[in-house]
């Protein structure tokens, strides 16, 4: 009983509510959780997207998305109450590090030398086959399993950020919220600035160095509030990354457009 208190008394503790909802610092901190979790989770938007497709009409698709959701919550609050337990064993951080590390590792890795896929779309053959409602639950089975498996990766990558459960579960949820809501947008976004894309991978690499630097060996800190804020600073460098990379190819396009039109001239004299 007192190793679920334990895991599961700070997510009741209405003094800890009050401090985070009040404290400015924290919400930054959540925007930044936020941020990182729609970014991070717009492959699994995709791929919940494709799994309610198996589904004959919206009002299904739909649904089974709003049970998934739920799941969802249930599911986060259960592992971020485990994962706070777990991230105070240093062989942890040091697991949790070098797995944050091959993830990004496994991004640039793709990226420059290979085309495949991180996440492979596969229909489930069997579900396919089945009819009415045990296929809707199906279904909706799959769904959580996806966020099972995709939401490892932003529950350790929060827990690396913050050690407040609370703020990490708002952090969380509010992500979660945003990702199903917005996730047409942000891959929209993302398709007009590919250049979010790698930076959610350069944070991550970034987030697994400062995970380790935890460790009792090396026992470096870097303080929440100043990584939100070099978060939002990596942000808001990407943007004017892309601009300035936008505003180049535009004025070589123009020269080109504008040299092809003065050779035609030329020509035709």
């Amino acid at each position: 009983m007192s190793l679920i208190e334990n895991l599961y008394g700070p997510f009741f503790d209405l003094q800890n509510w009050a401090t985070v909802i009040t404290s400015g610092q924290d919400w930054l901190i959540i925007l930044s959780l936020v941020m990182m979790e729609c970014l991070l989770s717009v492959d699994n938007a995709v791929v919940l997207a494709a799994q309610t497709r198996v589904l004959p009409t919206l009002k299904e698709q739909e649904m089974s998305l709003f049970y998934g959701i739920w799941g969802s919550y249930v599911f986060r609050f259960l592992v971020i109450g485990i994962g706070t337990y777990l991230i105070h064993f240093w062989e942890i951080k040091a697991i949790g590090a070098a797995y944050l590390m091959y993830m990004a590792y496994r991004f640039f890795h793709v990226k420059f030398f290979g085309k495949k896929s991180l996440h492979k779309d596969k229909k489930n053959s069997r579900i396919g086959q089945l009819t009415g409602r045990k296929r809707f639950w199906a279904v909706v089975a799959q769904i959580e399993f996806t966020d099972i498996v995709f939401s490892v990766d932003s529950v350790l990558a929060a827990l690396a950020v913050s050690d407040n459960p609370v703020i990490v579960l708002i952090g969380g949820l509010m992500g979660i919220l945003c990702m199903r809501g917005i996730a047409e947008f942000i891959m929209r976004l993302m398709r007009k600035i590919p250049e979010l894309e790698p930076m959610a991978y350069v944070l991550i690499a970034v987030i697994a160095v400062k995970l380790f630097l935890t460790i009792p060996a090396i026992d470096i800190e870097i303080p929440s509030g100043i990584f939100g804020i070099f978060i939002l600073l990596v942000f808001a460098l990407t943007m004017v990354i892309h601009f300035l990379r936008r505003g180049k190819r535009e004025t070589s396009s123009t020269k080109q457009n504008g040299g092809k039109k003065d050779g035609t001239s030329g020509t035709q004299g």
